[in-house]
């Protein structure tokens, strides 16, 4: 039996995230206090007690959940034992962390700095992304293909593959739109606009890719206790150096959920727990895995 953890990202937020944690549990609170000094303001009274608005902000969902989901592990101590793990987008940060390829605190200040750099490249241009249901890959490939090089409207890529019949685009509002009412043409059953702040793994995120370059570069990242599974190409690496470019170009690159969930299957994963807030993730390896496989969740 091979045990798989995954690490949620962005959207995962909810209010009161991680309190029930840092009042029962001493190490959750010693790290939540942590946090709050790295960042320099209370980012715990903004997961326990912060509005719905407050939260969506990039900037401070981001280190919000990735303080939520490695404090989860963290606090198994010995139990947090994975043959691998993954984690979407912002959660390859978890994961890495958890794992040990990154320090608590190095791990929060880059995404710190990843947050601000995203909220800064979606001020500088409005985008957004969709996600379109029920449609092959290769479709909305072609869809937006077709649209971005027609030129008029935009970029739009495919950003998000999150399961079989589920991915989201991402772009140029007018080129999204666009790409959006083609492919209901060509037969998908929806395609629901995001509430999100800009275009997420797109090109349009690299003014945030050279920005956090620099920072990535000079992080000490070293070999994980298992193998992570990355967002960019969905295989295992180890090697910090191989780690920290994959972490670079997952800004403008898709994020290969689905790929991820069934390479992990193939090498023998046969359950998967989440942590974090939410239960995002369990649904989609639900969709992915056999029916088999283990899934449960600790938020």
């Amino acid at each position: 039996m091979k045990k798989a953890y995954v690490f949620p990202g962005q959207g995962a937020q909810f209010t009161g995230m991680g309190q029930e944690l840092y009042n029962s549990n001493p190490k959750a609170k010693e790290l939540f206090e942590r946090a709050n000094e790295i960042l320099g303001w209370r980012i715990s009274d903004v997961m326990f007690t912060g509005t719905v608005e407050e939260l969506k902000q990039t900037k401070v969902t981001q280190p919000a959940i990735f303080i939520h989901s490695v404090v989860l592990a963290k606090c198994l101590g010995e139990n947090f034992n994975p043959d691998m793990v993954a984690g979407h987008s912002l959660g390859e940060f978890s994961a890495l962390t958890a794992a040990g390829a990154l320090s608590f605190d190095e791990g929060l200040q880059l995404v710190a700095q990843r947050a601000f750099a995203m909220q800064k490249a979606c001020e500088l241009k409005q985008s957004t992304m969709a996600a379109v249901l029920n449609l092959e890959d290769s479709v909305i490939e072609s869809v937006c293909k077709q649209v971005t090089e027609k030129g008029d409207k935009g970029i739009v890529v495919a950003a998000n593959y999150n399961c079989h019949g589920q991915v989201v685009i991402s772009g140029d509002i007018d080129a999204v739109a666009e790409a959006g009412t083609i492919l209901k043409e060509k037969g998908a059953k929806r395609v629901l606009p995001l509430v999100v702040g800009g275009a997420f793994h797109s090109p349009l995120m690299d003014p945030a890719r050279v920005e956090l370059g620099e920072a990535i570069k000079k992080a000490v990242i070293t070999k994980p206790i298992c193998p992570i599974y990355q967002n960019v190409d969905a295989l295992p690496h180890t090697d910090p150096e191989e780690i920290k470019e994959n972490l670079l170009i997952q800004l403008t690159h898709p994020v290969k959920w689905a790929q991820i969930v069934e390479k992990m299957v193939a090498d023998g994963a046969n359950e998967f727990v989440e942590l974090g807030p939410g239960t995002v993730l369990q649904g989609l390896v639900r969709k992915l895995a056999p029916a088999e496989t283990q899934i449960s969740g600790m938020q």
